[in-house]
């Protein structure tokens, strides 16, 4: 792949879950005309990665991935919460300086929002970054790789924010717009977000 990441940042879209509050899975759902998991994959710049991979359940969900110029990694223990998505992706790639971690259920997240993201990460290497707005973090975030141990150490439902919530002094925020930290967990929050 050609990048021009520098130091190499790798981007891992986590889209294993089962979508349990969903009721159904939530990655086929449609916001306009695209699918959530599509505008996801989407918003990905790809060319300021090293790496682009995809950790998922699903075999659709592969196949588009890697139209999209992404690897993809299969979770086929979803049961196990989102630390497991989180600890193959963090595995391999633990030869990047640093990873984005990327949600799969912000339908109106931007290329131009993630690019800033990256842009700031490389201006504080030694700092976790990520989207936020008003001082409340959000999704995405990029974690320098002296976290990649933490990340590993996860267990069960639980992301990055447990780390982030043991070093807030190490973590900058990138002012985002609002609406593209909406993330629909429920067909109501899809709802709402087709009526806005």
């Amino acid at each position: 792949m050609t990048h021009s990441a520098f130091p190499a940042i790798g981007c891992l879209v986590m889209a294993a879950g089962s979508s349990e509050r969903f009721g159904e899975n939530k990655l086929s759902k449609r916001f306009g005309s695209r699918t959530l998991i599509e505008r996801a994959l989407s918003a990905v710049p790809n060319a300021l990665f090293a790496r682009l991979v995809v950790v998922t359940q699903y075999d659709w969900v592969e196949q588009l991935a890697r139209e999209h110029g992404f690897e993809v990694i299969r979770n086929d223990r979803p049961d196990l919460g989102a630390s497991l998505t989180i600890r193959l992706g963090t595995e391999a790639m633990r030869e990047c300086d640093a990873i984005l971690y990327m949600v799969a259920d912000q339908p109106l997240l931007t290329r131009t929002t993630v690019s800033h993201i990256v842009e700031a990460w490389r201006k504080n290497t030694a700092m976790i970054v990520g989207a936020g707005h008003g001082g409340v973090r959000g999704n995405p975030n990029i974690f320098p790789a002296r976290f990649f141990p933490e990340l590993l150490q996860l267990t069960g439902d639980c992301g990055g924010s447990r780390i982030i919530r043991r070093h807030e002094d190490q973590f900058l925020l990138v002012e985002t717009p609002p609406e593209e930290l909406y993330d629909c967990d429920t067909p109501e929050a899809l709802r709402a977000l087709e009526r806005q």
